[in-house]
């Protein structure tokens, strides 16, 4: 029997990190009153994420066929620049994510499986995380998971490596260590 983490518009929905720039480590939370499900990803994970949410809504604002109200940017008080819940108790690390719209309840559906998980209609997955979003808790968790990527080590200008508060051996600068950022 499959554990089904599942949240309809969660109280919140964030993206974030526990640790310094370069040791991060990225997870999804969702939380609804006293239940909260956290998921560790990947940068790279949350960066497509947050893109491709972005881009499902301005896809869903563009169709002429849908009466959803999609905000071109979170609202106001969807707004949420608060850390993490703590404690943090990862439930699973993440691999396949969906992305897709619900045209009936006009909502953003995310579906979180664990690494080695695929999404199939055959076999019922060990565990998952399924979200679903309305229109602006949908934009506001994209500008926070685009926030909380950029917050992370500078980019090297000449190799576009991260920086660390060291420096780095730059490609580009025949091995010598970089400290600019």
């Amino acid at each position: 029997m499959a554990i089904v983490h599942g949240f309809d518009s969660p109280q919140r929905f964030v993206a974030g990190t526990v640790g310094r720039p370069g040791e991060r480590t990225f997870f999804l939370q969702a939380s609804e009153g006293a239940r909260v499900v956290s998921v560790a990803l990947e940068k790279e994970q949350v960066a497509a994420l947050a893109e491709r949410v972005d881009e499902l809504l301005d896809q869903v604002m563009a169709d002429s066929t849908t009466t959803a109200v999609v905000p071109a940017m979170a609202p106001h008080d969807l707004v949420d620049d608060e850390p993490l819940e703590q404690p943090i108790a990862e439930e699973f690390r993440a691999g396949t994510m969906t992305l897709s719209w619900d045209p009936e309840d006009e909502r953003v559906v995310i579906e979180v499986f664990p690494v080695g998980e695929e999404p199939d209609e055959d076999a019922e997955p060990a565990e998952m995380l399924v979200v679903r979003l309305e229109p602006g808790q949908a934009r506001a968790f994209a500008q926070r998971a685009a926030r909380v990527i950029e917050a992370g080590r500078p980019s090297c200008p000449f190799c576009g490596q991260p920086i660390d508060p060291e420096g780095h051996l730059c490609v580009r600068a025949n091995g010598f260590k970089r400290r600019d950022p």
